[in-house]
Formats: structure tokens, C-alpha cells, sequence
């Protein structure tokens, strides 16, 4: 592997070491499948059937999404009748009303965060399929990004059960939560699934950069250190 045309960088991997994916502990000789020392998690080069797992999970998101947008998450039950909101129809009606920020927060948070996990994820993973050298920086930052933006993915969740739990004035007023909003938490879920299931290491895997490794050293030879953020 190079970075930016430059002499190639040695990694972890070709140094022959591996890294505990429980404890973060680095083991230099250690051999794969081998229990680490201080957890006893078994130890991998990359995430075991890290690709397979994250496609199987993201199609399922994928496929949920629809309805996840087309189904009402709400359904308020008065005197005047029972309504249907979708999300976007929820969006529509605060946008309407002039509550401009909590519509834009709720179109961001509920909407353009989940599609844009999806479409990045689907691009992290083709890349590492593929074993491309393209932008492994903007990559690997753009899967941090993904960490950091994953816990706001449940606000519609967590306003459809707090209007439930608060609105339940019986013969007047009730909400209660609409299918849609089933498919939308397991559109979240799975989306953080699939973000824990691909290995970001991954990134680095390039065609140029599937050279042997040299032979490992002995675990006598050099004493485990501890760190999580080397490139295995």
C-alpha cells in the first residue's frame, strides 16, 4: 500500500501483528484464531465475513426504508377524527404551521440521516470489495463520521413515544404509534448493524497492497503493547 505515490507503508498486518477486537490489546506473532491472552476473544486479521454480513444487513435496511417513509408512524385518534402522519407528512405540517426548525431537524434526523448511512455504507463496502485505492482517507473518515451520527437516528422514535406516552386523554385525544414507525427503528437498527459488522480496516486492502507477509515474530521475542488505533 502507498499514500499518495510515496514508498509503501508497512501496516500491522505485515509486521505480523494482530489486534484484539474486544480489548483493543495488540499481539506481535500472534496467529489468527488464536485467544487473545488478556480476553479470550479469538483474534482475526479483519472481521470475520465482515462484507457478507454488512450487505445481508443493509439490503434488509434498504428494503424496509419504503415503508419505513410511505407508512404512518402516528396515529391521532379526537373528537374530529382520526389522522395518519407519515414522516414526511409530519415535516410538512410543522413546516406549514412555522415551526421551521423542528421540521428541519426532524427532515434531517429522520429522513437524510438514515438514506445517507445507506448510501455511504453501500460506498464503503463496494470500495472494500473491490480492494480500490480510491480516497482511502475521505473513507476512513467518512466511516467515523457514520459513528458519530448514528445515536440521532431515533428522534422520530423518541417523539412518537413521548407524544404516546403523554397524549392519552381518553374521549378526547390519543396517539398511539403507526406500523411505519416499527420499520423505521429497524431500519436504524439494522443500519447500526451494519456499521458495526464492516471493518473499517478493510479501507486499506487494496490490490496493491496484497503482498505476503513477512514471517510473524514469536510472542517471546516482543512483549504485547496495547493501543487500538494502529492499521491492521
Amino acid at each position: 500500500m502507498t499514500q499518495n505515490g510515496d514508498a509503501p507503508i508497512e501496516t500491522a498486518a505485515h509486521l505480523g501483528w494482530l489486534s484484539c477486537h474486544h480489548c483493543g490489546m495488540v499481539w506481535s506473532g500472534a496467529q489468527p484464531h488464536e485467544p487473545c491472552a488478556r480476553c479470550g476473544t479469538h483474534l482475526h486479521q479483519r472481521k470475520p465475513n465482515s462484507i457478507q454480513r454488512t450487505w445481508a444487513l443493509l439490503i434488509s435496511a434498504c428494503i424496509l426504508y419504503l415503508p419505513a417513509n410511505l407508512l404512518p408512524v402516528m396515529v391521532t385518534k379526537s373528537l374530529l377524527g382520526t389522522q395518519y402522519d407519515t414522516i414526511l407528512s409530519g415535516v410538512i405540517y410543522f413546516w406549514v404551521t412555522g415551526a421551521y426548525g423542528l421540521a428541519a431537524i426532524i427532515f434531517v434526523a429522520s429522513f437524510l440521516v438514515p438514506l445517507f448511512k445507506l448510501t455511504a455504507l453501500m460506498i464503503l463496502v463496494v470500495a472494500a470489495q473491490r480492494r480500490s485505492d480510491w480516497r482511502q482517507v475521505e473513507r476512513a473518515r467518512l466511516y467515523r463520521i457514520l459513528e458519530v451520527i448514528g445515536r440521532w437516528s431515533m428522534l422520530d422514535v423518541f417523539v412518537v413515544s413521548l407524544l404516546a406516552g403523554l397524549v392519552q386523554i381518553q374521549g378526547f385525544a390519543e396517539i398511539t404509534a403507526g406500523v411505519g414507525i416499527a420499520a423505521f427503528g429497524a431500519v436504524v437498527v439494522l443500519t447500526m448493524l451494519a456499521s458495526l459488522s464492516f471493518d473499517p480496516r478493510l479501507t486499506w486492502d487494496t490490490a496493491q497492497a496484497a503482498q505476503p507477509s513477512p514471517p510473524p515474530v514469536h510472542k517471546d521475542q516482543t512483549p504485547p503493547m496495547q493501543g487500538s488505533e494502529r492499521t491492521v
